[in-house]
């Protein structure tokens, strides 16, 4: 069994949200910062880490992932603000 991480990103004025899946999260957000991965999150400039939940495996990641890609933008931005009410960039909290 993995430990699995579904995480939110998003760009400085907090608009543009990004969610992943990883077994890394330390690793995947500094990938992300230092945009190694020319996409979504590098094109839109998401580098601040602001909501991440731990699962058991990667099949439970990957099914929240697909669950919270479902929401609606509204409800994703009360996720976010239900365990980060300020946006601060979380990264630094792991490392």
């Amino acid at each position: 069994m993995k430990d699995m991480y579904v995480y939110i990103m998003t760009n400085q004025h907090n608009t543009t949200l990004y969610i992943g899946v990883t077994n890394n999260l330390v690793r995947r957000i500094w990938e992300h910062k230092n945009k190694i991965h020319k996409g979504f999150t590098a094109k839109y400039n998401l580098n601040k880490l602001v909501y991440y939940e731990h699962c058991e495996d990667e099949l439970a990641a990957i099914a929240r992932e697909k669950q919270l890609k479902l929401l609606r933008k509204q409800k994703k931005i009360d996720l976010v603000c239900g365990f980060n009410p300020n946006w601060v960039d979380l990264y630094d909290s792991l490392i």
